[in-house]
């Protein structure tokens, strides 16, 4: 497993020559996002078969309008059972997945921590949520894959928590740990799987440089990667330096 932090040059970039996704599915788990759109566009460029899954059929098409060639799938992530029938229809009409891309998020903050509300943990819990819906269920076809990869995104409030973001700061907390448990598994059940994070203060800029850094992940060695944690920026090159 990698260290818990690496650089992100180890992930590679859209440019790099042995970057290959020919033949490999890729799944999206909150694709109609800026960030999922972005995402969807390289990774289609790149060769990959991409299933874009959201929960709102008019996004969803409006995301294959403006990516053509994808495939999508309206699903309630939250939800094991619907997740475990997602994976069926895609199991029957396109095969395992070599990928997921989780990008499910959202924002509740404010009010000190007197001001975290159930409300909004229960908002901000569907991502949590969601990351081990689709982790699970799609967890033994990413470690018989040639070359399996899982990722999220997290925040830099994790490392420094606001009483104003308690809420926030403690589902990506969550989800970080979540994820690097799936980097264990993965690196004692398959050689050629891995699981990585990315780390932001806030993806907005920052969609293209997260897209591209995804398309990456596939050149890199799983080894070398398996249980990174990310951290990017407006000022991190798109290509490795």
């Amino acid at each position: 497993m990698g260290s818990a932090t690496e650089p992100a040059a180890k992930l590679g970039g859209m440019g790099d020559d042995d970057v290959t996704l020919t033949d490999k599915v890729v799944l999206i788990a909150g694709a109609t996002s800026t960030s999922g759109r972005a995402a969807a566009s390289a990774l289609h460029a790149a060769g990959a078969r991409v299933i874009a899954v959201g929960t709102n059929q008019e996004r969803l098409d409006n995301l294959a309008l403006s990516v053509s060639g994808i495939d999508t799938e309206v699903c309630d992530l939250t939800s094991g059972s619907a997740v475990l029938e997602l994976a069926m229809r895609i199991h029957h009409t396109i095969g395992p997945v070599d990928g997921v891309i989780q990008l499910v998020g959202g924002w509740r903050g404010g009010g000190g921590l007197t001001g975290q509300s159930d409300v909004d943990w229960a908002y901000l819990e569907r991502a949590l949520t969601s990351l081990r819906n689709t982790s699970r269920v799609f967890y033994d076809d990413l470690v018989a894959s040639p070359a399996g990869r899982f990722a999220m995104v997290s925040s830099t409030s994790v490392d420094a928590p606001k009483a104003g973001g308690a809420n926030y700061a403690a589902m990506k907390a969550a989800s970080e740990a979540w994820t690097r448990a799936l980097a264990n598994g993965l690196g004692k059940d398959s050689a050629s799987a891995a699981a990585v994070i990315f780390v932001v203060t806030s993806l907005d800029g920052l969609e293209t440089k997260l897209a591209e850094r995804l398309v990456g992940l596939w050149s890199g060695d799983a080894a070398a990667i398996n249980g990174a944690r990310i951290p990017l920026t407006k000022q991190d090159s798109a290509q490795p330096g």
